[in-house]
C-alpha cells in the first residue's frame, strides 16, 4: 500500500438550502468536520469562454476511509475548504481494496 502524507487540514462542507420566502431558496455551506488529507494536482486544461479563456485543474484529494453513510465520508456535491481555497468534489472512490483510503476527484473553484 502506498504511504500517504495526510498533512493538509481540510474542512468538509455540504450545501444547505433554505426557502427565501419568494418561491426560491438560498444556499449556504455547512461544515461537517475536519479531515486530514493529501492533495495531488492533476493535469490542467483550458476552455474557451465567450470573451476569455478559462483554465481548470483537476485534483485528487486522498483522505482516510469512512463507512458509507458516515458524515466523515465525502460525497459528490460536497466540497473541501482550505482557508480561501475551495475544492468541489465530483466523485469519490476507494483508493485501496480494504477501503482504508478514499480518493476524491475534485476541481478547485472560486469561493462564493
Amino acid at each position: 500500500m502506498t504511504r500517504r502524507d495526510f498533512s493538509r487540514r481540510l474542512v468538509l462542507e455540504r450545501v444547505v438550502r433554505a426557502p427565501d420566502g419568494a418561491g426560491g431558496f438560498t444556499e449556504t455551506w455547512e461544515a461537517l468536520g475536519t479531515l486530514w488529507a493529501e492533495i495531488r494536482a492533476g493535469t490542467g486544461r483550458e476552455a474557451a469562454g465567450e470573451e476569455i479563456t478559462l483554465s481548470s485543474v483537476a485534483y485528487r484529494v486522498f483522505v482516510r476511509g469512512a463507512p458509507v453513510g458516515s458524515t466523515a465520508r465525502p460525497e459528490p456535491g460536497q466540497r473541501f475548504r482550505e482557508g480561501q481555497r475551495v475544492f468541489a468534489i465530483q466523485a469519490v472512490a476507494e483508493a485501496d481494496p480494504a477501503g482504508r483510503v478514499l480518493v476524491c476527484f475534485s476541481r478547485e473553484e472560486e469561493p462564493a
